[in-house]
């Protein structure tokens, strides 16, 4: 592979996966979050200023039969052109004569967008002669798309092939891997990891992994009250997994084992229904009444969470303390997160990754106070949990 710090890109195309899947209003079509054209600037200008000219490719939604107006990328050209500070052109379709003969025709500090590679259903399949008729629009590869590399699609996988010599990452998917490397591999310590969300089931590998590198690993989430009702707690009506208990319980005599600070939520937010406007009270986790639900973890917890937070030096968090998207049973989230910002502060690395925690410190205004936000929710986890990305491993390979 070919590293872009001292790659010569001088009268060279540059075809880069970016991952410009952004969300965009559904009546006038805008750009409502641009984090990750914004992320992806810094790649495609330093090719630019280095004599070389772009030609960008990226999915957007999940178009299920060929073109449809709402997934094309063209809505999204005037906004990139405006975070780029070029006027990107735009090209009908990603393969094809019309599409070719633009990228053929870009001059030094031009760029070139091509349409939806999803738009073809051998783009997921991951056909290699797509994959070649793509690479035909660049002298050489990079890979920018962290949020694809666990996809081993056309764009993100198989097109690096033909690029045996001019291969690389770009500085997006570059400094993800240096931020979840230092958290799995840095001797820093102590390392506390905070995996909130939903469902013990979906973060079971990830958790098992982490308990032999963490020192503290705090439960937060809906699945917190899995491991409630495994030691034998009331939890109500709250969300349970009861498949996942012996698990739940697994997870406990391993992490005192492997001598892991396992934290479990102490107290808790409940109502009568899920609801903003439900009637709320604060229990002990392992006392709530019947018909009642845990939405979010109590004070007690806050200040528990807060105290093994301080004391990190690494800190990975993925998923929320509780339903953040509720105004009256976000408090936890809230609380957790100035807790890492707080500890950043005071010289911690701090990594957010995983949709909803990312959501949530987007929400807050505080990603510019942790020290790496990831762009790659699935593709963090995965990476996280010791799985090669095809995305990566394509670069890798000689």
């Amino acid at each position: 592979m070919a590293d872009i710090h001292t790659y010569d890109f001088s009268g060279k195309r540059a075809l880069i996966r970016v991952d410009f899947n952004v969300p965009l209003d559904k009546e006038t079509m805008a750009v409502t979050d641009d984090t990750r054209i914004r992320a992806a600037a810094p790649t495609i200008q330093h090719v630019l200023k280095n004599g070389g000219s772009v030609v960008l490719m990226s999915h957007l939604g999940r178009p299920k039969d060929g073109p449809e107006d709402k997934f094309s990328l063209r809505h999204i050209v005037a906004h990139t052109s405006k975070v780029l500070g070029v006027k990107v052109k735009f090209a009908e379709d990603c393969i094809g004569e019309m599409a070719l003969s633009l990228s053929a025709n870009l001059k030094a500090g031009e760029v070139l967008m091509l349409e939806n590679v999803r738009f073809h259903k051998r783009e997921t399949a991951g056909t290699e002669s797509f994959a070649e008729e793509l690479a035909k629009h660049g002298d050489v590869y990079i890979n920018d798309a962290f949020g694809t590399a666990h996809r081993a699609h056309a764009s993100t996988t198989v097109v690096a092939k033909f690029f045996p010599n001019d291969k690389m990452f770009g500085f997006l998917i570059e400094g993800e891997i240096k931020a979840v490397d230092k958290v799995l591999n840095s001797t820093e310590k102590p390392l506390t990891a905070i995996v909130g969300g939903a469902k013990v089931s979906s973060k079971i590998t990830i958790i098992e992994r982490l308990l032999d590198k963490v020192d503290n690993l705090i439960v937060g989430g809906g699945m917190a009250y899995t491991f409630v009702k495994a030691k034998g707690g009331k939890v109500g009506s709250s969300l349970v997994e009861d498949d996942y208990l012996d698990i739940a319980r697994k997870i406990m005599s391993q992490a005192a084992e492997k001598g892991v600070n396992l934290y479990i939520p102490t107290d808790t937010y409940i109502a009568d229904k899920f609801d903003n406007n439900a009637n709320k009270q604060e229990v002990a986790i392992d006392a709530i009444p019947h018909g009642w639900m845990g939405l979010d973890t109590g004070s007690k917890t806050s200040v528990a969470c807060r105290e093994i937070i301080l004391n990190s030096k690494l800190i990975l968090w993925n998923g929320p303390m509780g339903v953040f998207e509720m105004e009256n049973f976000q408090q936890g989230t809230v609380d957790v997160a100035n807790a890492i910002v707080d500890a950043t502060a005071n010289g911690a690395f701090s990594l957010i990754g995983g949709g909803d925690s990312v959501a949530a410190i987007n929400k807050y205004k505080l990603a510019d106070k942790v020290s790496y936000v990831s762009t790659g929710g699935g593709a963090m986890l995965e990476y996280l949990e010791g799985i090669e990305l095809p995305g990566i491993k394509a670069i890798r390979e000689n």
